[in-house]
């Protein structure tokens, strides 16, 4: 008995205020009217991996789940769904406490905290969310919103919604190449790509926005396609070297003013036959 009791306590602490604890007790949205155009969206920032809630892998109702080393490129598609009142002031499996007025949320496997970009794929609302919680647990459903986060999205009525999750990485201060747009064909030069002063980096005051179209960890793919994008004349390519604690070489497009620039330039990409890059937010 003593041996069972000490597990339902583990897996309360390791599922966090996610709805996934082994308590019945129903769930629900607070009294009166929340006015969420008062909440803004989570703001990307660079935060490293929380303590607690990141082991290698936990079992939950004897199901058990991988932690993600890296939340790069991540991407998918399913249900989403809401925690109110019930976890609203405990504890979540990174440490925080869940407020169910912040835009946060609970995701199964990546890495805490995560920033990501949850976009309901009923009426196109999108809205940014920080993962600082473990969950959901239940069957089909990919990520676990806050009351007020479900509420900007539009599924707080309904219950669930169907959504894309896309991993916003944050990069911390890196040391970078910059390399210049050449003539269509042209080959590209060693002296082309120049490192770049540091007087001549960006130096505002708020986060800048990248798109990070590929990562490779031959040179040689890398140069591959660095070529492909100088010569379909698209600009600013940052070319991130490996470090000891990222080993590939990362091609970024950016520095972009706003979030609309790298929508456009999402799509602009994607009908050249690059694929779909991934927003990057550099502090």
């Amino acid at each position: 008995m003593r041996q069972k009791l000490i597990r339902l306590i583990f897996i309360s602490l390791l599922s966090g205020c996610a709805g996934h604890a082994p308590i019945e007790e129903q769930d629900a949205a607070p009294k009166g009217y929340v006015d969420v155009s008062k909440i803004p969206d989570a703001v990307p920032k660079y935060e490293p991996d929380s303590r607690y809630g990141n082991p290698d892998s936990y079992e939950v109702f004897g199901k058990r789940y991988s932690v993600q080393e890296s939340a790069e490129g991540h991407v998918e598609r399913g249900i989403a769904s809401w925690y109110g009142t019930k976890f609203h002031g405990k504890r979540t499996s990174s440490g925080e406490t869940y407020d169910m007025y912040k835009m946060t949320a609970a995701h199964k496997s990546l890495p805490l905290p995560t920033y990501a970009e949850v976009t309901n794929l009923d009426n196109g609302r999108k809205i940014i969310v920080k993962i600082n919680d473990r969950g959901p647990f239940k069957t089909g459903r990919i990520i676990d919103l806050s009351y007020t986060a479900a509420i900007k999205l539009g599924i707080d009525q309904k219950g669930t919604g169907n959504v894309e999750v896309r991993a916003i990485t944050v990069a911390t201060d890196e040391p970078e190449l910059v390399a210049k747009a050449i003539p269509l064909a042209a080959p590209l030069a060693a002296g082309q790509i120049e490192k770049l002063p540091p007087s001549q980096r960006p130096t505002a005051a708020t986060s800048q926005i990248y798109l990070q179209v590929g990562s490779f960890g031959e040179r040689d793919n890398m140069r591959r396609m660095l070529d492909r994008l100088l010569n379909s004349n698209i600009d600013n390519v940052v070319i991130h070297q490996p470090s000891d604690h990222q080993p590939l070489y990362r091609l970024r497009i950016g520095p972009l003013a706003e979030r609309q620039d790298a929508e456009r330039l999402t799509s602009q990409l994607q009908q050249m036959g690059f694929g779909k890059p991934y927003i990057v937010i550099v502090d």
